[in-house]
């Protein structure tokens, strides 16, 4: 049986999805991109032997069961979707490894009591339909299913059009709960976002925490006038409303940052009807809202939308929010960790434990089943962005971190 090399499968991934225009990489749920990426994980787990599946959830498994592996798995994975123009290893780096660090296993001749379960989430950057981590939300049920059937993307088609255009039945969505009590626990490796391991000299870390965080679409409506003809005294402009509450979202986080760890973005914005010489007649824009505790992140959206509607009412706008997602603070299970810790110390010693302000599908996971995540080193820290990357050898030893702490958690018969 062949060892799956994970540099050579991230190179062999690197042209699906190659963005020209923005940079980097997008890869959105069952577009074309997408589509080639769940059809490499076919490919890739096949080659290895391992049974592969599509749940009705459009998430994607494949199943190392030998003779002798009884039990709940022990489930490990990422996602293969990016975020527009993103980078190479956010979501991919987690699922090849997997895929690595499970050939490697074959390879040595490890028996597994418990069988091991690699997993593909849909979804889990929310790019097209702007909902994170829906594929494991949808499992675990903790989304309703009509709001999802409902969901769109920026060209108008519905996720229920997604869906069924792939082949799969919008209606089936939803809670699997006999999956879920077929996992023991779920370990997500993933590349660090942020630089917290790079000042420790360490390649690989173990999580804690992820920060609350959530989405709201804010959209403010003026009235569309000639950018030529118009008076600035007579206008009702939503652009002045927008930039103010992109300021309000880094001042307001800015003054909250030293207790909570508070960070507020605005990323992305739609304006209608986007001509150079036209005064807009309604923006959309979307506010990301980060913090260490669930109540924290409430009152920074509230007091970001209160200095919007006070911009909104001095220009003459109307404007309305819209939660789109909201997850809480997580809390990894600390004797997982610990489990994981004493597998990788023969190889990396004390292995560091890092907080996470961004949000994983294991994040999700964690209120169901015993969760864990390892990070492996990003020297600059750079993630969401073409520039995001590890070294070769610390991409190694993510595989061989991974690798411990699945021989270790499955046991050997």
């Amino acid at each position: 049986m062949p060892v799956l090399d994970a540099l050579e499968s991230l190179a062999e991934l690197a042209p699906i999805g190659a963005d020209d225009v923005r940079g980097g990489w997008s890869r959105h749920l069952l577009d074309d991109a997408d589509r080639q990426m769940r059809a490499w994980f076919v490919r890739a787990a096949s080659s290895l032997g391992l049974d592969v599946e599509e749940d009705a959830n459009a998430n994607q498994w494949a199943t190392w069961a030998p003779a002798g592996a009884e039990g709940p798995a022990v489930a490990t994975g990422s996602h293969l979707d990016s975020v527009p123009g993103g980078g190479p290893l956010d979501g991919p780096l987690g699922v090849v490894s997997a895929l690595a660090a499970v050939s490697r296993l074959i390879a040595e001749g490890h028996a597994p009591a418990h069988p091991i379960r690699i997993a593909n989430f849909a979804e889990e950057e929310g790019a097209r339909f702007g909902v994170p981590c829906l594929g494991s939300q949808l499992l675990a049920g903790d989304i309703d299913t009509d709001r999802v059937r409902g969901l769109t993307d920026a060209s108008g088609a519905t996720y229920v059009d997604a869906m069924t255009a792939a082949g799969l039945d919008p209606a089936a969505i939803g809670r699997d709960a006999s999956r879920l009590e077929d996992m023991a626990l779920y370990l997500e490796l993933h590349v660090e976002q942020g630089r917290q391991l790079a000042p420790l000299e360490a390649p690989v870390g173990i999580a804690t925490s992820i920060l609350a965080h959530g989405r709201w679409r804010v959209t403010v409506t003026g009235r569309g006038d000639h950018a030529g003809a118009t008076e600035l005294d007579s206008r009702r402009d939503p652009m002045l409303v927008a930039a103010a509450t992109v300021e309000a979202a880094r001042g307001r986080a800015l003054a909250a940052a030293p207790p909570t760890r508070s960070r507020a973005t605005v990323g992305k914005l739609q304006v209608v009807p986007g001509g150079s010489n036209a005064i807009a007649s309604e923006v959309r824009l979307w506010i990301d809202a980060r913090a260490e505790h669930d109540a924290d992140v409430r009152v920074l959206v509230a007091r970001i939308v209160s200095d919007a509607e006070a911009a909104a009412r001095a220009e003459g706008c109307e404007l309305t929010v819209a939660e789109e997602s909201f997850s809480t603070r997580v809390e990894f299970d600390p004797e997982l960790a610990d489990r994981i810790g004493a597998a990788l110390a023969p190889t990396f010693g004390e292995v560091p434990r890092i907080p996470t302000g961004a949000g994983h599908d294991a994040g999700i996971l964690a209120a169901h089943l015993p969760t864990a995540m390892l990070f492996v080193r990003n020297p600059d820290g750079v993630s969401h962005s073409p520039h995001e990357g590890a070294s070769d050898a610390d991409i190694r030893a993510g595989v061989d971190a991974l690798t411990d702490a699945l021989r270790a958690l499955t046991g050997d018969r």
